[in-house]
């Protein structure tokens, strides 16, 4: 059943820091003396609505502390500046990152919040002068912005995709670099990643990211799995996830508890043969 629950009530996050990055991660706060899993992504792996995401059924399975280090609409931009907090996912026995949307992340077109990815800042000039007809002093996000460029010009648009799309490459390939450990890296929506992106598939997630991207790193992982929740996990649609009524229409855009109980046999799997 859905949980929705009225007014502003709704499910406690127990938010907490590691270091000194200021960056509030889900709790409870975990204890990283030991061997963990140190886990970065977006709004999937903070689980928004979801009282036990991903992570959380890990750790329940494999018996080994699970750090939850996602956060809602991150791009790669916020884990690259904040290396207080790559240097913890470092020392984990292993990292598991989810596949982030392309489109939060600053590059040659636009710049995006350092640390709320999904924030718009500005466009750059080369983008302006592209892009004539939009005022985008109007746009405070990025998928916003996206959207309307999809709209008005979906040939002009190719042009930010590509960009974005070679920025996420090399940012990725730095995350890599910087986790010094072994990495799993996790597809997990409702789709299977596209050869091409639909150049009106403005508001798909993750945006931006072709099945290219993903091959051209996987040398570079020890595990690449894809998770594509099944239509049996859709058709629960919001059953079990907690939000007040406000929140419904978002709520009503992610995956419930069934797609993350698939995510997590997923990555049990793929880490059983690295934790022998």
């Amino acid at each position: 059943m859905t949980f929705a629950t009225p007014g502003g009530r709704s499910l406690d996050y127990q938010p907490c820091n590691y270091g000194d990055s200021g960056l509030s991660f889900r709790g409870p706060k975990r204890d990283l003396g030991g061997d963990y899993l140190a886990f970065l992504g977006g709004t999937e792996t903070y689980g928004k609505f979801i009282a036990r995401p991903y992570p959380a059924l890990v750790e329940a399975a494999t018996g080994l502390t699970c750090v939850n280090f996602g956060l809602n609409a991150a791009g790669l931009d916020v884990y690259l500046n904040a290396p207080r907090v790559l240097d913890v996912a470092a020392r984990a026995r292993i990292c598991v990152v989810q596949v982030m949307g392309a489109q939060n992340l600053s590059n040659r077109f636009y710049a995006v919040h350092p640390r709320r990815n999904d924030r718009f800042i500005r466009a750059s000039q080369l983008m302006q002068t592209i892009f004539r007809e939009v005022d985008f002093t109007e746009f405070h996000f990025t998928r916003h912005m996206l959207g309307r460029l999809a709209t008005v010009a979906p040939e002009r648009f190719r042009l930010v995709v590509d960009e974005v799309q070679q920025a996420w490459v090399a940012r990725m390939g730095t995350l890599l670099t910087r986790l010094e450990t072994e990495v799993v890296m996790v597809w997990f929506a409702d789709h299977a990643p596209e050869e091409r992106m639909d150049p009106t598939g403005a508001e798909q997630d993750p945006f931006g990211i072709e099945r290219w991207m993903i091959e051209r790193l996987r040398p570079r992982v020890a595990r690449m799995i894809e998770v594509v929740a099944s239509p049996a996990a859709l058709a629960h649609g919001t059953d079990g996830m907690i939000y007040s009524d406000m929140d419904e229409p978002v709520a009503r855009g992610l995956m419930g508890p069934a797609a993350h109980d698939e995510a997590a046999g997923a990555v049990v799997d793929a880490l059983a043969g690295l934790l022998q």
